[in-house]
């Protein structure tokens, strides 16, 4: 059976080439994994076996392309980005039955470098959530304690990986939901800048914020995917038409002299001992191998968490007033009227924590409120941007904690407020729409502790660097977790 710890693109893409194993070997090896290990994580909504196996022995037949690394790779996929003829449900009720006609860009980016989608993988309801509590179909269950929450929105994406069901996967991060779960499961995950991955087919939440990322197991795999899934799409007004770099060509220059901030703000209260611990070892490191890190200041990242529960849930009122119980999606039976459509639909196809947020930002939006909280909270998103601009003016890199504590346990957090404080060192990022990573960096009462970095706007390269040079001076991503 392949086994996905000691494998990574290179190798797998090695071992087909030389014909060692087949991409339909491959393939199956990789669905036997599935079906034994997520009985335990529940990452997996839907599986493409049939079809991933029919693509697999056509590769085979082709031949794989030498150049492409991607090539036959099986993959998961977050269930918010829409594909063709696999059902994509955002892990809600209200869209159970959909079976897209089209791909995401991302999709046919992938299938272009002729990867296996192998299934789609679980969430929390619309990505709202940072536990995948709120999806409305299973509990993800992290790959290091399966007593734990997996992190959100992108749990199952993030399960997946490191329970080593699959070399790779794709998540989408709003407010740290790529980054947050890849910390609390010890692997790799990377939000790109806004607009440097196309968010046509991804399920919006929040629009000015959404990104689709890749999760993996390794600094270089993480880049190599990003390589697939960047550039320009006519079809996002979003999109940037920079220029997409290789951004694993420079991975091994090492940090020697570059110069990392360190926010006070992001080892302030709420931070457990063990994870600061953790980042202040990080930091020493990166001095070993050369770089100079300091203390900085980052006094507006406080107001980023109500800054952003008041304009993502703004948005989010208004991207899913679409799911009207008409036109597709869940349709209640016992309606009498229009009004019953529209009401009695959204009551039973949403779950709770989407309804409170639909209520937060339609309250937000309205006539008597928007000056009072959605402009000023615009405003403060500004003075946000502009923190992160003063700070890159003079420093290469910022790093801090992913998230202020390990994975906690399943059904602990039952406040949302207290739910919401989960995300408070990853949302700034999102705000400001800058590329952050977050990869393993130690442990805290024997659970991963994810350590961030953040670049300026484009430079994911510059972010792939450093964190491949610490990847390599420490053994943090060699530790498999519970399921070597």
């Amino acid at each position: 059976m392949v086994n996905y710890f000691s494998e990574d693109l290179t190798s797998l893409h090695q071992g087909l080439v030389n014909k060692d194993f087949s991409v339909e070997e491959l393939t199956k090896q990789t669905f036997a994994t599935i079906k034994e290990r997520d009985e335990k994580v529940e990452a997996f909504l839907a599986l493409n076996e049939d079809k991933a196996l029919a693509k697999a022995r056509q590769l085979d037949q082709d031949g794989i392309d030498v150049n492409n690394v991607l090539a036959g790779i099986p993959m998961g996929i977050k269930d918010n980005i829409v594909t063709e003829g696999l059902t994509t449900t955002a892990a809600s009720k209200m869209l159970a039955n959909f079976n897209p006609i089209y791909n995401a860009t991302v999709m046919d980016k992938l299938n272009a470098q002729d990867v296996i989608t192998v299934g789609k993988l679980n969430m929390d309801e619309f990505a709202m959530g940072g536990s995948t509590e709120t999806s409305a179909f299973k509990q993800t269950k992290n790959a290091w304690d399966q007593t734990k929450v997996p992190g959100g929105s992108s749990g199952g994406s993030a399960a997946a990986v490191a329970s080593g069901q699959v070399v790779a996967s794709l998540g989408s991060d709003t407010g740290g939901s790529i980054r947050q779960p890849a910390a609390y499961n010890g692997i790799v995950g990377v939000k790109p800048t806004y607009g440097r991955v196309s968010r046509f087919g991804l399920i919006a939440f929040a629009s000015s914020m959404d990104q689709i990322g890749p999760m993996t197991r390794t600094v270089k795999d993480n880049a190599l995917v990003l390589n697939a899934i960047s550039g320009h799409d006519s079809r996002d007004f979003t999109s940037s038409p920079k220029q997409v770099p290789d951004f694993s060509k420079d991975l091994d220059k090492g940090v020697k002299g570059m110069k990392i901030a360190l926010p006070k703000e992001f080892l302030g209260e709420g931070v457990q001992a063990e994870v600061k611990d953790a980042i202040l070892a990080a930091a020493k490191k990166f001095e070993e191998l050369g770089a100079i890190v300091e203390e900085v200041s980052l006094p507006y990242s406080k107001y980023g968490l109500p800054v952003y529960y008041i304009m993502a849930s703004s948005e989010a009122s208004s991207n899913l007033q679409r799911f009207d119980g008409i036109r597709y999606g869940y349709r209640a039976d016992d309606v009498k009227n229009l009004e019953d459509v529209y009401v009695k639909s959204r009551s039973q196809g949403f779950g709770d924590e989407v309804k409170r947020r639909i209520m937060l930002g339609t309250f937000s939006l309205s006539a008597g409120t928007y000056d009072a909280y959605f402009k000023k909270a615009g405003q403060v998103r500004t003075l946000i941007c502009q923190d992160f601009a003063r700070i890159f003016e003079k420093y290469d890199l910022i790093m801090g904690p992913t998230a202020p504590t390990p994975a906690f346990g399943l059904g602990e957090e039952t406040d949302p407020v207290v739910m919401y404080a989960n995300d408070i060192l990853t949302i700034p990022v999102n705000l400001a729409g800058l590329p952050g990573m977050s990869l393993p960096a130690g442990f805290a009462n024997g659970l991963p502790v994810g350590l961030q970095l953040i670049a300026p706007h484009f430079e994911e390269a510059r972010m792939y660097q450093a964190g491949f040079a610490f990847e390599q001076a420490t053994d943090f991503t060699k530790i498999p977790g519970g399921f070597a």
